[in-house]
């Protein structure tokens, strides 16, 4: 009796990787974003950044609480979000709207669904589109040393041209997090070498929207990198698209979501009302995710087809 096999039930691979490690790399790999936007813009945008983060973690506390749930602060999910919805925002943007934004996001997008693994959209971005419906003005208003400018984005789409020097250091105009793509490279390489995200829907996505930006802006290479370099393509790519709760499981459903989110992209940056489009492309992806891992998802090995 003594050496009897003892079966348990699944899982029978276990990992020391956990939730709170995965999101406090997460955390780690935005931080050169969010150092270079505070350096860039100044201390407002230090502001943001702290306010709200700690909306986000106490609006998800107070909740837990009053609802008699486990408090989940520690996992980092909350501090991610917060930092997420901080890194959209324009340097100059009054406090409480970000701060109305954390709430929205929290209690909202997240913790009505069930809270983390539950939601079925991004709640920073699902935030940050809210805000953007609710605050247009204010939302789309940057300012750089004081001075409101227009993003490179606009002054492409009013036909002028763009310093790609400019556009990969981060010296524009912009929301806090998205300006420097080098920032943002050296944090998603973090991410990649940590095996916390693989290049799958990044790639995809960066690579649709290139291919789509270049047949369908008028075929120059030059007008095409400026577009890959400008906005919250990069950002959005490695540090949205690619959250584990909303991006699909499955390698096929992977490459067909960045395909999707790269022409959705397109499509608004070239025709839509607005010059940027990641945030509504992201969100209106991880709408179809349940369809995409539908169409995706392998069938059981030995079972016969229809």
């Amino acid at each position: 009796m003594e050496k009897m096999l003892h079966v348990s039930s699944s899982p029978h691979v276990r990992d020391g990787v956990t939730t709170p490690v995965l999101m406090y790399d997460v955390i780690i790999a935005m931080l050169p974003a969010a150092a270079f936007g505070v350096y860039h813009f100044g201390f407002h945008a230090l502001l943001v950044l702290l306010v709200t983060t700690a909306a986000c973690v106490l609006s998800e506390y107070i909740y837990e609480r009053l609802m008699g749930k486990p408090v989940t602060i520690k996992d980092g999910s909350a501090v991610i979000t917060g930092m997420i919805l901080a890194l959209n925002m324009p340097p100059e943007i009054p406090l409480w709207i970000p701060v109305l934004g954390g709430v929205f996001a929290i209690i909202v997008v997240k913790q009505l669904y069930g809270g983390l693994g539950q939601n079925f959209m991004n709640p920073a971005l699902a935030a940050r589109c809210f805000l953007l419906i609710s605050f247009a003005g204010r939302m789309s208003s940057f300012t750089l040393d004081g001075v409101t400018a227009a993003t490179p984005l606009a002054l492409m789409r009013s036909g002028e041209g763009a310093d790609l020097t400019a556009l990969f250091l981060g010296t524009i105009p912009g929301t806090i997090g998205e300006v420097s793509k080098l920032a943002l490279l050296i944090g998603a390489a973090y991410l990649l070498i940590r095996r916390v995200i693989t290049i799958r829907i990044p790639g995809t996505y960066i690579l649709t929207f290139a291919v789509f930006m270049f047949l369908f802006g008028g075929m120059d290479l030059s007008y095409t990198l400026a577009q890959v370099l400008a906005g919250g393509l990069i950002f959005g790519a490695f540090f949205m698209a690619t959250d584990y709760v909303t991006s699909p499981i499955t390698a096929k459903g992977q490459i067909l979501y960045g395909v999707f989110l790269g022409i959705l992209t397109g499509v608004f940056r070239l025709w839509g009302g607005s010059p940027e489009g990641v945030s509504y492309a992201i969100i209106l992806g991880n709408v179809v995710v349940p369809l995409i891992e539908k169409v995706t998802y392998p069938k059981a090995f030995g079972k016969e087809g229809k």
